[in-house]
């Protein structure tokens, strides 16, 4: 009792001096203790504030890393307080360290400490907060520099990871001061689900791991940082989803650009500076956004035929069309030229029907680096759609849509799929009209149902219907006829009908089996 009686008697001692000595000089003893604790404390200490300096406005990048840095190692095992939170747009749920409370860490055999320091600040409602570090005193010099650029760059992945990705298209004003509007890109495709040959899916992985984890050697080279892809094929083939499924690999945002709103040149490099890092720029069907290979061609041939005329008034008119629209010239400067190093970790997706409409400039190796070409599904592609649609790794139907792709009868992987997808309830019903339309396409139904405007028509008739008529003689067809045309025209396609009625008894044979 006495020794709590001296210490509160020492404590009286220390509140009445502190009320009678000068501010200056209680502030110079708070600081003369301070400096002796440090002194005899075997940690360091570092303070990140929120913002740097006093003034409340720029804020610092290191704090937001640290918070992002906590959320990644899982800070709930080490802290007893969290403060959950989650925005309207996403339904993930992030949590931040609660006022006043520790996580521990470790890093390279030693125990860390962060703090969340939160205090009011006086004659105002605001907070000031900060994260402070406690580590070893003695390995403060080695420790400090590489943790720190752990810290950031573990943050920098969880936030790549993490945020809502978002699908950003222009809205014709790209010359104020954000000429995009976007909503949350939330595209399910990936490359699990992807339908592609294994080949081909394998390089394309590999090269995207690739480039986004290059960026060392993209300096060293000195070359900007991004890489173009081409995705050619037909209609159908898989080129939008396939650049959704490398925005979900990557974690990138999608600006998706449509030429056709661009005023001019101007405008397109102003879009392209409000461009993010870590996202795609994508110009879908370049062939027929602009012309801009017919463009130049036809100025060629203008200045050919007008050269003997007046040629000042052709480089006159040539300016005025170049003038107030995009041109080749300004196209290319925004894949290859200087403007085209604005930021960093792009990735740039060109998609055509047609390869060859393409002007060679825009598609040569430095601006599209890859050329991939996306056309009907092999066998691989094709299991992986029915395993995705109705759920099945093999059938007894596999072995006769195997031979039907060997013999011409290809489909592009949305034809298979608007099958798979009105049949879904039934597999067996679903793979017969697949083969239904896969013997229509070797025997050419398919192109005249085109030319008439009924390109699924066949699907919508059952194997049977169709069926009876690839099995019946050809010597039977009526004159005049297509079926009579096409006999006219070589034994090929007579080839073709007699292994079709092979296939259509192998598939009686199989259904008989399975008791269909």
């Amino acid at each position: 009792m006495e020794i709590l009686s001296q210490i509160w008697s020492f404590l009286g001692l220390l509140t009445v001096v502190q009320n009678v000595l000068p501010t200056q000089l209680v502030s110079l003893f708070h600081s003369f203790y301070e400096s002796i604790q440090d002194f005899f404390s075997p940690y360091s200490y570092f303070e990140i504030p929120e913002f740097n300096g006093y003034c409340g406005v720029d804020v610092n990048d290191l704090y937001r890393h640290v918070n992002l840095y906590l959320n990644s190692i899982n800070s709930s095992s080490t802290c007893r307080r969290l403060t959950l939170s989650r925005s309207k747009s996403s339904n993930r749920i992030s949590y931040t360290v609660a006022p006043n409370q520790m996580v521990h860490d470790a890093f390279r055999g030693h125990h860390l400490t962060w703090t969340h320091q939160v205090d009011n600040v006086q004659d105002s409602v605001e907070e000031k907060r900060s994260f402070t570090l406690k580590l070893p005193k003695r390995h403060r010099l080695e420790l400090l520099t590489p943790y720190l650029e752990q810290v950031t760059a573990r943050a920098e992945e969880f936030e790549r990871v993490s945020r809502e990705r978002r699908l950003f298209t222009n809205n014709g004003h790209g010359s104020y001061e954000s000429g995009w509007s976007s909503v949350p890109f939330r595209h399910p495709s990936t490359f699990e689900t992807l339908a592609l040959e294994p080949e081909l899916k394998t390089q394309l992985m590999d090269d995207l791991t690739a480039f986004s984890q290059g960026k060392e050697f993209y300096h060293k080279i000195g070359r900007a940082w991004k890489r173009g892809y081409l995705l050619y094929g037909p209609p159908g083939s898989g080129k939008s989803s396939l650049i959704a499924a490398i925005a979900n690999f990557l974690c990138y945002d999608v600006y998706d650009l449509e030429l056709s709103k661009v005023s001019d040149n101007s405008e397109l490099r102003a879009l392209l500076i409000q461009t993010t890092n870590r996202s795609i720029i994508v110009i879908e069907d370049i062939d027929c956004s602009i012309n801009l290979t017919g463009d130049r061609m036809a100025k060629r041939r203008n200045i050919q035929t007008m050269q003997k005329k007046n040629h000042r008034h052709v480089m006159m008119s040539d300016n005025a069309e170049d003038n107030g629209r995009v041109t080749l010239s300004g196209l290319l400067n925004f894949t290859d030229g200087l403007w085209s190093c604005c930021g960093e970790e792009k990735v740039i997706v060109f998609t055509t029907n047609h390869k060859d409409n393409v002007d060679p400039a825009l598609v040569r190796c430095g601006r599209m680096d890859m050329h991939v070409s996306l056309g009907t599904c092999g066998m691989h592609a094709f299991k992986v759609l029915v395993k995705n649609y109705l759920g099945l790794d093999s059938h007894l139907l596999f072995d006769v849509v195997e031979s039907c792709i060997r013999s011409g009868g290809t489909l592009t992987p949305a034809h298979i799929g608007e099958i798979l997808l009105r049949n879904r309830r039934d597999a067996d019903v679903a793979l017969k009209c697949v083969l239904t339309a896969m013997q229509a396409k070797i025997l050419g139904a398919d192109v005249d149902a085109a030319e008439g405007g009924h390109e699924y028509d066949d699907m919508t008739r059952t194997p049977e219907s169709i069926g009876g008529r690839l099995i019946e003689s050809p010597d039977r067809w009526p004159e005049g006829s297509p079926e009579k045309k096409k006999k006219k025209e070589g034994s090929t396609r007579d080839k073709n009908v007699k292994f079709l009625v092979r296939l259509r008894s192998l598939t009686k044979s199989d259904s008989g089996r399975r008791g269909v």
